[in-house]
């Protein structure tokens, strides 16, 4: 049975910059999406998992659990080839549980000094939807290189040190609507997307 107007989605998420990117994923025609910044009473959740899909679960699960509202959520991260796939699951706190970006990007190019270019890394993303009932998981990636300097005032995170295999500019040299049609994001969203809208509205967007 197709629900009856749009689903409610939970995004398990504060940081406004995640919100506007999926709200420009997720189509309005289906689903409404709300942030936790709608929400009050729901505590800080520690990620304790080892993997971004582990993470992304726990968080789906505890909101779901407090909210009683179906929940999308991610971690993702950047995962650098010459550091074992490093910061990984640390990435928003690699150079401390309240580092800002830039101090994290100071630690990667610290990391890497001295090592030999090209800097190959990938950003990951792990999305999930969990209603208590069903549960969804995707991946998304992107591959490109670390450079030296930052670069770009668009973007977040390490965004400015980051140029996708391709391209000559930094994510955050690149207006949100490019980077929002290849972005680790847009793309494990994007699959979570079309699961959804086939599950719940038997059809395909």
């Amino acid at each position: 049975m197709k629900p009856n107007g749009k689903i409610k989605l939970l995004f398990a998420t504060k940081n406004q910059h995640k919100v506007s990117e999926v709200n420009k994923i997720f189509n309005s025609k289906y689903f409404e999406i709300l942030s936790l910044t709608d929400f009050a009473g729901i505590p800080d959740i520690e990620e304790t998992g080892k993997t971004f899909e582990e993470n992304a679960l726990i968080k789906a699960t505890v909101i779901y659990d407090k909210s009683g509202i179906p929940v999308i959520a991610d971690d993702s991260g950047l995962a650098v080839e010459q550091l074992n796939g490093e910061p990984g699951v640390y990435s928003s706190r690699y150079a401390g549980e309240d580092a800002s970006d830039s101090e994290n990007n100071a630690k990667l190019l610290e990391k890497l000094s001295g090592m030999p270019k090209p800097h190959k890394a990938k950003f990951v993303c792990a999305a999930v939807y969990y209603d208590g009932q069903n549960k969804f998981t995707v991946t998304g990636e992107l591959h490109g290189e670390i450079i030296g300097q930052q670069r770009g005032n668009n973007g977040f995170g390490y965004d400015p040190l980051f140029v996708p295999t391709g391209y000559s500019k930094t994510l955050a040299e690149l207006k949100p609507e490019e980077k929002n049609k290849i972005s680790h994001r847009a793309k494990a969203f994007g699959k979570l997307e079309k699961i959804l809208i086939a599950k719940f509205f038997d059809e395909k967007e």
